[in-house]
């Protein structure tokens, strides 16, 4: 059994935790938010800062919002880079920027430490079912030590190359969910206006070519009005902004994100920041002066 610490017990980090916990790990826990009281009972210990965490873990777990949230953990004063010791790891799960986490990387190895970046995908739901996907960049042998225990939090789990690569992936995803919860969004209100009901029209599209998670459990969402997180829109905006600046620096073209990314700026302006990413289906409400509805 490993000595543990993690970092960030919110919606997606106090679940991830328990299962880590629940194998019988020993952890050492820190979190701007209160401390979840079940992982306490259970054995785990506060600590006063990311130093604590680290001084006392073998592998230190980070998950966070943002960029500017895990530069804080690691590198402020009492943060998790000075109670490094060598032959220690740092996993970061957090989605951040790629570029800053090659950066990241680099300075945590000069400690003697190796990094991961293993951002995830399947939000609050995957989290409490340990089905994750995790997407990790970073060497090889501290992949092979932590595999393990992504295996107590996730189901896909994939080295994609070094460091930086973890979080590319994990942009490319959410440019991926984003048009797909965009494309289900258009269909059924298409759908709804036309006459047709949309929950019965979503039943009959799982059945073809057009199926997908999205469709399957944000389809149902969007119909049944339940946009309680789930995952903020908000962060799906930090999210796609990465992407948007990352296409910049490369000279790409991401005409669609770029869309996608209106969309969810249309519903953070009528106070949206904080529902589920599906609630981008209002944003094209509002604009058609027609809501999603099931007939039933």
């Amino acid at each position: 059994m490993a000595k543990l610490g993690f970092i960030g017990l919110g919606i997606m980090g106090s679940p991830m935790a328990a299962h880590l916990q629940t194998a019988g790990h020993t952890l050492f826990l820190h979190s701007v938010a209160e401390i979840p009281s079940d992982l306490l009972k259970a054995g785990g210990t506060a600590c006063a800062n990311g130093r604590e965490v680290a001084e006392k873990s073998d592998i230190v777990f980070v998950m966070v919002p943002d960029t500017p949230h895990v530069e804080s953990v690691l590198f402020d004063a009492g943060g998790v880079a000075e109670g490094l010791s060598p032959g220690k790891i740092v996993v970061d799960m957090s989605s951040i920027s790629p570029i800053a986490t090659k950066d990241f990387a680099k300075r945590i190895n000069e400690h003697g430490v190796d990094y991961l970046d293993a951002p995830v995908s399947g939000g609050e739901v995957g989290a409490k079912a340990a089905s994750l996907t995790i997407m990790v960049g970073g060497p090889d042998k501290a992949f092979e030590t932590v595999r393990p225990l992504f295996e107590l939090m996730g189901k896909n789990i994939t080295l994609v190359g070094g460091n930086g690569d973890g979080q590319t992936t994990k942009v490319a995803n959410q440019i991926i969910v984003a048009l797909n919860i965009e494309a289900v969004a258009e269909a059924l209100l298409f759908a709804s206006k036309a006459g047709a009901d949309p929950a019965r029209v979503r039943q009959a599209l799982m059945g073809g070519f057009a199926s997908s998670k999205i469709l399957e459990v944000h389809g149902e969402r969007m119909v049944k009005r339940t946009f309680d997180p789930g995952f903020r829109i908000e962060l799906h905006q930090k999210d796609l902004n990465l992407a948007l600046q990352g296409a910049r620096t490369l000279g790409v073209a991401l005409p669609n994100t770029a869309t996608a990314q209106e969309l969810f700026n249309t519903c953070s302006a009528h106070g949206g920041r904080a529902w589920d990413h599906s609630a981008m289906v209002r944003a094209l409400e509002i604009m058609s002066g027609h809501e999603v509805a099931s007939k039933g």
